[in-house]
């Protein structure tokens, strides 16, 4: 994958890692705009590659009565808006086959979640719109399994394609990430470890996932250290308020110290290769 040919995308020859950052779902323009503006500010002054995050839908809940959006066209322009105000690239999640092309013709990566990685249409629907493509390992996946994931995208003519690890289900109640499976997945592409729903505890009696927030600087720095190119970090200015996932978000206001933690560590970890 050529970092550079994701629009927008600056600060490439950094020789950093990239982030993909944002709040887990679009919940209205005001709060991109806040929250995009912030992570703007800090990665340019520490120069990371940076792709706003948001997912304009949320389709994987627990109960019925969970928040899903705001409404699929109003998210994805507010998508749009993000880039074109601070001229970043932008990423979300699809979940049928008609959302690769519907979301292609607003953002500049699309993520396949976890759960549906292994759904051959979606995935290569995906690719067929030249959109970069993040691929999320599934829970139940091994490093290993990824390869033939990232060959459906690659089979599909686009070599655009990164892999995103999410962790491992271990029991009903808990995740776990195997940072053995970052070089072998290296191998097929470029790597990311999601930090944050990494640290999710799913499967909770109330039907709303919980995580272990405090733990999300110790799991980011043992992902640089083991060599990952990129970070993904939900972050919001609430999280307690948050409509989707804020148990297990980044504060906001804690977001520039631990990227100035990962970018010294980085730096250290480039020097012993």
């Amino acid at each position: 994958m050529d970092l550079s040919q994701i629009p927008q995308l600056k600060y490439t020859g950094s020789n950093n890692f990239f982030l993909l950052s944002g709040p887990c779902a679009i919940e209205g323009e005001d709060m991109a705009m806040r929250i995009a503006e912030k992570i703007v500010s800090i990665t340019d002054k520490l120069q990371v590659p940076y792709v706003f995050k948001g997912s304009f839908k949320k389709a994987n809940r627990s109960r019925v009565d969970s928040f899903t959006g705001i409404g699929d066209e109003k998210a994805l322009k507010i998508l749009r808006k993000v880039s074109e105000r601070f001229e970043v690239p932008t990423v979300t999640d699809i979940h049928e086959i008609s959302d690769a092309t519907k979301a292609a013709e607003y953002v500049d990566v699309l993520q396949i979640p976890a759960f549906l990685v292994r759904q051959t249409d979606l995935v290569v629907a995906a690719a067929r719109t030249g959109k970069t493509i993040n691929l999320k390992k599934g829970q139940f996946m091994s490093p290993e399994s990824m390869k033939h994931a990232v060959t459906k995208v690659t089979d599909s003519h686009n070599g655009q394609v990164m892999v995103t690890d999410r962790g491992t289900m271990f029991g009903y109640q808990d995740m776990v990430v195997d940072f053995r499976g970052i070089p072998t997945m290296k191998q097929y592409a470029p790597v990311v470890l999601d930090v944050t729903h990494s640290l999710q505890r799913p499967n909770q009696t109330s039907g709303v996932t919980g995580g272990r927030p405090e733990l999300i600087g110790t799991l980011a720095r043992a992902g640089i250290a083991s060599g990952v190119d990129g970070i993904f970090m939900e972050t919001h200015f609430d999280p307690a308020n948050a409509k989707s996932d804020g148990a297990n978000m980044l504060h906001l206001d804690h977001l520039e110290k631990l990227l100035t933690h990962l970018v010294a560590l980085r730096k250290t970890v480039n020097g012993l290769q």
